[in-house]
């Protein structure tokens, strides 16, 4: 099936992109508003990108579904492989005594447990993330 996308639905450049940001501002909106779990609102987000897209744009209801899945695919595999790769990094840690070592060497550094924080923070999450990408060093940092 051929659809061919419509960028200006409403006639206006102005009004189409307030059009296609409500998927966004649904998602922020429950988010920072209204305090919903992520999952939930990232569900909200989906919900009201699906009605933008079928409604406004014209797209195929199918086909709208199908990007959806594919977007689904395309970001959550390679967040979970790096986050399934750190945890098994982080119990290999955990298993063979280097992690404990690391703890304490960190508190061997202050016993102030801001400063910690901040060299943690600050030393790690740049090293983790220019090593691993994505957001591992939250994952890593917070164990920590």
């Amino acid at each position: 099936m051929t659809w061919q996308q419509t960028y200006d639905p409403m006639g206006s450049m102005v009004l189409s992109t307030c059009l296609a940001a409500i998927p966004v501002v649904v998602m922020l909106g429950a988010l920072g508003l209204f305090h919903i779990k992520a999952h939930i609102a990232a569900g909200m987000g989906l919900a009201a990108a699906l009605l933008v897209a079928i409604f406004a744009y014209g797209m195929p209801a199918d086909m709208a579904g199908r990007a959806a899945v594919l977007g689904a695919f395309t970001g959550l595999l390679p967040i979970g492989w790096i986050v399934l790769n750190i945890i098994f990094l982080h119990q290999l840690t955990e298993q063979n005594g280097s992690f404990r070592v690391l703890q304490d060497s960190l508190s061997g550094i202050t016993e102030d447990r801001r400063i910690q924080l901040l060299l943690i923070a600050v030393c790690f999450g740049a090293f983790f993330e220019g090593a691993a990408g994505f957001g591992t060093p939250v994952a890593v940092t917070a164990a920590i």
